[in-house]
C-alpha cells in the first residue's frame, strides 16, 4: 500500500480549505466528513486530526475564511450618507448570502468555537461588522448613546438577517402571484427603522 504524501502543514492547510471550499459551493457542511476532505487531499485522516485537533476545530477554520470574505464583500462599501451605507450593507449581506448559500449557512448552523485563538479571531471579526453598523447608526442619529447604539445595531441586523434567511429559504411568500423581493423588503426595513430614530430619543 502507497503511503499518504507528506504534507508542510501551510500547505496542507492551504489545500484543505481550498477542498472545503470546492466542496461548499455545492453542498452542504453535513455532508462532509474528515475521511472524504482526507480523500481529496491525499492524506490520512489521522494528518488532518494530528494539524487540527478534531473535525470540528476545522470547520473552525473554514468559518473564519467565510466572515473574511464577508469584511471584504462590506468593508469597501461607500455611501454619501450613513442611510445609504446602512442599505448597502444589507444588500451586501444578501448577495454574500445567495452567493455563499452553504458558507453562510455554516456560520449559523455550525457552534462557533468557544475558546482560544479561533474564539478571538472569529469574535474580533464579528465584532468588526456590527461596528460598522453602530458607527452608521451613530452618525445617523447623534443624539444616540453608546450603548443604545450597540442595541439597535445588533435589533437591526437581526431583522436583516431573518429577512435573508427567510429569502433563501424561500418562506417570505408571495403577492398578488409574484414572491416578495429581499431587496425591496429590507430596504423598507431599513427606511422604517431610520425613520423612527429621525427624531431622536423621546423624553421618558
Amino acid at each position: 500500500m502507497a503511503r499518504p504524501r507528506q504534507h508542510a502543514p501551510e500547505v496542507l492547510h492551504s489545500q484543505v480549505m481550498a477542498a472545503c471550499d470546492a466542496w461548499l459551493r455545492d453542498n452542504p457542511v453535513h455532508t462532509l466528513s474528515l475521511r472524504s476532505l482526507a480523500r481529496e487531499v491525499g492524506c490520512a485522516p489521522s494528518t488532518l486530526l494530528k494539524l487540527y485537533g478534531s473535525f470540528g476545530n476545522l470547520l473552525q477554520y473554514v468559518n473564519v475564511e467565510t466572515l473574511g470574505r464577508l469584511r471584504v464583500a462590506v468593508e469597501e462599501l461607500e455611501g454619501a450618507d450613513p442611510e445609504s451605507r446602512l442599505k448597502a450593507l444589507a444588500t451586501a449581506y444578501w448577495i454574500f448570502a445567495q452567493h455563499e448559500p452553504y458558507r453562510w449557512q455554516m456560520l449559523f448552523e455550525y457552534p462557533l468555537a468557544q475558546e482560544g485563538e479561533l474564539d478571538q479571531r472569529q469574535n474580533d471579526m464579528i465584532e468588526g461588522l456590527f461596528v460598522r453598523v453602530e458607527a452608521a447608526l451613530a452618525e445617523y442619529q447623534p443624539l444616540m448613546g453608546e450603548i443604545e447604539a450597540r442595541r439597535m445595531a445588533r435589533t437591526l441586523w437581526g431583522s436583516v438577517h431573518g429577512l435573508v434567511q427567510l429569502g433563501l429559504n424561500e418562506r417570505l411568500g408571495v403577492w398578488q402571484g409574484q414572491s416578495l423581493e429581499v431587496t425591496e423588503l429590507l430596504d423598507q426595513l431599513l427606511t422604517t427603522t431610520l425613520m423612527g430614530l429621525k427624531y431622536g430619543p423621546r423624553e421618558s
